[in-house]
């Protein structure tokens, strides 16, 4: 069974190794999540790695899903915010490896990133995506498009595509 868990920051370093087999396959797979071709796991790695202050400061917190304690999936929620904007957060790297894909995980990552943000005390979440399927997972989940500006990144074949900003608003209850 699947079990969606927020990384500690004593777990992180045990976790790097999976989350970097992620990132590179999804990334592989066309996943427009900052990197072009060609793409290696030591830089999928190093990328995790770099993430490693912000999870001990709590800054950023990252769910995994997990099986058999193989990480199959992850997704970062960004509470670090400015004191404008500490009643928001960000939703970044929601990433399902291609082998675990069709399986719901993306949206139970999304539903407890979104749980956490909440208990937190964020009213208001923010996302980009390029991904036609990650946008219809979005919306089915109460997700607004906000904007869609032409030539916002650069793909992984390093050719400039289109990126949608979408928020959800939260209950003020948790």
């Amino acid at each position: 069974m699947t079990e969606i868990v927020l990384l500690t920051s004593d777990a992180f370093e045990a976790a790097l190794d999976g989350l970097a087999e992620v990132l590179h396959a999804s990334v592989l797979e066309g996943a427009s999540v900052g990197f072009v071709l060609p793409f290696a796991v030591a830089e999928a790695r190093r990328f995790w790695e770099g993430q490693r202050a912000a999870v001990g400061s709590g800054d950023k917190r990252i769910l995994v899903a997990r099986e058999g304690g193989r990480i199959l999936g992850t997704t970062t929620v960004i509470l670090g915010m400015p004191p404008n904007g500490r009643q928001r957060g960000e939703i970044a790297k929601v990433l399902v490896h291609p082998a675990a894909r069709r399986r719901g995980i993306a949206r139970r990552l999304m539903l407890a990133a979104e749980q956490l943000a909440q208990a937190d005390g964020r009213r208001t979440l923010v996302l980009d995506t390029a991904g036609l399927e990650a946008e219809r997972l979005y919306l089915s989940l109460g997700w607004t498009v906000a904007g869609i500006v032409p030539n916002y990144a650069l793909n992984i074949h390093g050719v400039p595509e289109r990126t949608i900003f979408m928020f959800k608003e939260l209950p003020a209850d948790a």
